[in-house]
């Protein structure tokens, strides 16, 4: 009964195998062609990547809002930023690397076909033998033209390697952690520019609004000395000081307002948006951050938040486990291998009696590559002293951070105190000679010089103010404190 269903299943099973071959051979052809940009950027927005496993990937580009507050303007970099975006998929590819290391310590399983024609005695008599054919009076000298056909499965497990496997997961749990420390070196950096950048946009708003303020002002004098001018009271020289002066103001508001415009066009490309987005800034509203008065207790803080030093010291761990790793190269291997084949001499005589089967251990120690291990140990060795020398260097460029930061910090405090003082004196100032010039007691060309002044002193105060604001938020920056923390796993 076995042997009539066998003989009914063959033919099906023969032409189901053929079906499969086909298929796999036209699939393998499709996917050797090459693309194009435009196809890949059409198949991507098709089936989006699935995000990596802490967090979904981001959409392609942000929807600015028509009044942008500093906490939505970093709230949409987080979301929309290439940068995030790039750091999450070099999380996705170190997940995938830790799920290739384990791979390692499972069994592999194939199925294997193979074809065989020919008259050489030794393998017609071994392949007659697994077919349960060899007849009794064969000519072993010359046995004459044979055909095989095997199907079969093979497995193998790797037993040991030196702890090679094991070292390699452990590199590959401590590249994720790098990566996910490499993404939160990517927030703090982009938080920092971010306001960084909103701060610009306000501080060339308000250099905008001055130079309007100016122009205007010195419009209405323009237009008081034209009327005195053709009254006989005014020289034609007063006339043509405020002239140049008003085309100097006009200037510096063109300079001023395309600054803003290239401020806010900085800003929409942090967030991932347009750049020709249009929206104004809103100030409130904006994300704080406790920082130590210190700069000993920051520094301090650095040297433990910072995802930089972090990274620089699992390097180093994990260039310690290469050397390791190296070094192993040195011990035997052992792997346990066994087969379960049929042979016959056409496809549809296979017969599952006569199956076969085999299984072994087998052990490959490398007694001489070349001196490639010692190579090999030797670049890992090299690798290590180039990670230990990056910590160093890492270490003292955050010092260098933190010390700049809080120097900048008190500078600006100085600034802000300093031009508030003199706004104060350019703005009285400015009110006294315009009495006396009103009256007749101070040439056009004091007059101008107030006026100057107070501009310039309004300029200074507002670029003070918001000097001292990016300065605060820079430290936060060299602190690490701008980074969202989350879980870094780090499998030991």
């Amino acid at each position: 009964m076995f042997s009539r269903l066998s003989r009914k299943i063959r033919p099906t099973a023969w032409w189901a195998a053929a079906l499969a071959a086909s298929l796999t051979l036209a699939l393998g052809c499709a996917t050797a062609q090459p693309k194009s940009y435009e196809a890949i950027k059409a198949q991507r927005a098709a089936a989006p990547t699935a995000g990596a496993k802490d967090k979904p990937s981001a959409l392609p580009e942000a929807k600015v809002p028509d009044r942008l507050s500093l906490r939505q303007a970093v709230g949409l970099a987080l979301a929309h930023s290439p940068d995030q975006d790039m750091a999450l998929a070099r999380i996705r590819q170190s997940e995938a690397l830790v799920d290739q290391a384990l791979a390692a310590f499972w069994p592999v399983l194939r199925a294997q076909g193979a074809y065989q024609r020919g008259d050489a005695p030794s393998a017609y008599l071994f392949s007659t033998i697994d077919q349960r054919t060899l007849g009794n009076n064969v000519n072993f000298n010359q046995p004459g033209t044979f055909q095989n056909f095997e199907a079969g499965l093979q497995a193998q497990w790797n037993l040991y390697r030196g702890g090679r496997d094991l070292l390699r997961r452990r590199m590959a749990a401590t590249g994720l952690e790098i990566s996910r420390l490499d993404r939160q070196s990517v927030e703090n950096a982009l938080v920092a520019s971010v306001i960084q950048a909103f701060y610009n946009g306000l501080a060339a708003r308000d250099f905008a609004d001055i130079a309007a303020q100016s122009q205007k002002t010195v419009e209405a004098q323009l237009r008081s000395m034209r009327l005195r001018y053709e009254a006989g009271g005014a020289l034609k020289a007063d006339v043509l000081s405020l002239e140049v002066r008003l085309a100097q103001a006009q200037e510096d508001r063109v300079r001023a307002e395309n600054q803003h415009r290239l401020a806010l066009a900085a800003l929409a490309n942090l967030m991932g948006a347009d750049p020709d987005s249009q929206f104004a800034l809103e100030q409130g509203d904006a994300p704080q951050a406790k920082t130590p008065a210190a700069y000993r207790d920051g520094l301090a803080l650095a040297l433990e938040l910072r995802p930089e030093l972090k990274m620089a010291r699992r390097q180093v761990e994990r260039a310690a486990m290469a050397v390791d790793q190296a070094r192993a190269g040195y011990l035997p291997s052992l792997d346990a291998q066994g087969k379960v084949y049929l042979d016959a001499p056409t496809p549809g005589q296979f017969e599952s009696e006569n199956t076969n089967w085999i299984a072994g251990l087998v052990l490959n120690w490398d007694l001489f590559t070349g001196l490639s291990t010692d190579a090999q140990v030797r670049a890992a060795a090299a690798g290590l002293e180039r990670m230990l020398a990056a910590d160093r260097k890492t270490t003292r460029q955050v010092q260098l951070e933190v010390k700049s930061a809080y120097l900048n910090l008190t500078a600006a405090q100085a600034r802000c105190r300093v031009s508030q003082a003199s706004l104060a004196s350019a703005d009285q100032s400015l009110t006294l000679v315009q009495r006396q010039f009103d009256g007749g007691a101070a040439t056009v060309t004091r007059y101008l010089e107030a006026e100057l002044d107070l501009t310039r002193a309004r300029q200074r105060a507002a670029a003070a103010r918001y000097d001292k604001a990016k300065a605060t938020a820079d430290i936060a920056r060299s602190l690490g404190l701008w980074a969202r923390r989350e879980e870094v796993r780090h499998a030991r």
